[in-house]
């Protein structure tokens, strides 16, 4: 065995032995080669790969510091309510050390640059390297036209507030759609209009209908793993909206928020089939990492750019996150965590649906059809009484969403249904919960007044 790999094992069994605590320095390099008796290049060579198994950690002219282990979780009470009301990504799947380490070496790399103001634009070096990350995803574009953002939130109320080259002020928003922003267009008094969608799709005749005629400035959409729905459109929808989008000068706001977390091939988003620039493209980065990162990326077409950067003046991103997500990206860390987190949701999903299947033997509820992703729809019968129906299964520790706040205040054709969220609930879990949601629907036909 080489010398190196010696070494290595020793220092690996120091650290998982707490010999080596969290946080503490190591020897020296010239330290450890007298210490293990060898040379200087041998113990450079196992703190590198130490490194790289981000046991270590290394700060520029200080030396090599134990990453911090995570708090054992085995000693923790188990949880006993089961949520599936959340939408931040499960706590026990963020990638602290990694993304430490990528912090401290985006530290090491940028130094003083990281603690000035920034441009609005956001780090340069991390937008170069997005326009290769979102390629992947058919969004190609110019690092010009790449824009680091705060979060999706912000990008959608400056968007609502600036004029568009179109001259037209209505925003058209799918029904149901994401509720934080519908309450924030309402607040705002932002001219807005609804139009149905389902986990059957969208009727386009009534969407073309609406862009021919309904003075929209942009139609904001969900089209991968929609919130509350969780479905995507399909493919021809995609092409079907693009190609409207360029007929009618109308904009289309895609927001793909959740782009990473599905398994499905072929699902490119609606900027892949416009060939004319009216989609600006959304990507948020707090589902797959953690949510206080904050960080997004929207990517514009050139008409809308001049205008853009005159509501954004400032910059509103940390820089050190900014150049810690960079590292993440380009070291590979992005893509494993991602398939991480798809892997995991995608066996929640099909566990959630299994679940159904064993338990709704007299078809109470309907649900989406979806594979990956976060969200599931549970359809109810209109007799049920939601509100009701929330507060009996919160009783019995079963948390759920009701889908009522996801439609504007005065939308009519609303559909009954809960929105089931995979986040948080844990797989043993799925199946107790899957049953008291179903056992309290029957309770409500049964009784309902």
């Amino acid at each position: 065995m080489k010398r190196y790999l010696d070494v290595l094992s020793d220092m690996e069994q120091k650290i998982d032995g707490g010999q080596f605590v969290s946080g503490q320095k190591l020897p020296s390099v010239r330290d450890a080669a007298k210490l293990y008796r060898c040379s200087i290049s041998t113990i450079t060579r196992a703190y590198s790969e130490l490194t790289k198994r981000h046991a270590i950690y290394s700060i520029a002219q200080s030396g090599y510091y134990v990453v911090e282990k995570p708090r054992n979780r085995s000693n923790v009470t188990q949880i006993k309510a089961i949520d599936f009301a959340s939408v931040s990504p499960d706590p026990s799947v963020f990638p602290y050390l990694d993304f430490q380490h990528c912090l401290n070496k985006a530290v090491d790399t940028y130094k003083y640059d990281l603690f000035t103001c920034g441009d609005s634009k956001g780090l340069e070096t991390l937008r170069h390297t997005l326009v290769s990350h979102l390629a992947t995803d058919q969004v190609f574009a110019k690092a010009e036209r790449v824009i680091v953002t705060s979060g999706i939130s912000p990008v959608l109320e400056l968007l609502a507030k600036m004029p568009f080259p179109n001259g037209n002020s209505v925003i058209l928003v799918e029904q149901p759609s994401y509720d934080l922003y519908l309450r924030f267009l309402e607040a705002e008094g932002v001219p807005v209009s609804g139009i149905a969608r389902t986990t059957a799709g969208i009727d386009l005749r009534k969407l073309e209908e609406k862009f021919r005629h309904g003075g929209i400035k942009f139609f904001y959409t969900m089209p991968r793993y929609h919130n509350p729905l969780g479905t995507s459109y399909s493919a021809e929808e995609r092409k079907t909206i693009a190609r409207l989008a360029s007929k009618y000068d109308v904009y289309v706001v895609e927001d793909d928020y959740m782009a990473d977390l599905g398994e499905e091939p072929g699902l490119d988003p609606i900027y892949a089939y416009n060939g004319t620039s009216h989609v600006v493209y959304l990507k948020s980065y707090s589902k797959i990492i953690f949510p206080g990162l904050r960080l997004g990326t929207a990517v514009l077409p050139e008409k809308l750019l001049g205008t853009f950067h005159e509501f954004k003046r400032y910059a509103d991103t940390s820089q050190l996150s900014q150049a810690a997500l960079e590292v993440y990206i380009k070291n590979g860390m992005y893509e494993r965590h991602k398939h991480k987190i798809c892997s995991q949701y995608a066996a929640r999903i099909r566990a959630l649906t299994k679940a159904v299947q064993r338990h709704n033997g007299a078809g109470l509820l309907e649900i989406s059809d979806v594979h990956s992703g976060m969200f599931v729809q549970f359809k109810l019968p209109q007799t049920v009484n939601l509100e009701r129906l929330i507060e009996r299964l919160a009783a019995k520790d079963v948390f759920v969403v009701s889908g009522k706040r996801f439609y504007l205040s005065d939308y009519i054709e609303r559909e009954k249904f809960l929105r089931i969220s995979i986040s948080r609930a844990q797989p043993e879990q799925i199946e107790e919960g899957v049953r008291e949601i179903i056992e309290a629907v029957r309770q409500e036909v049964r009784s309902p007044s």
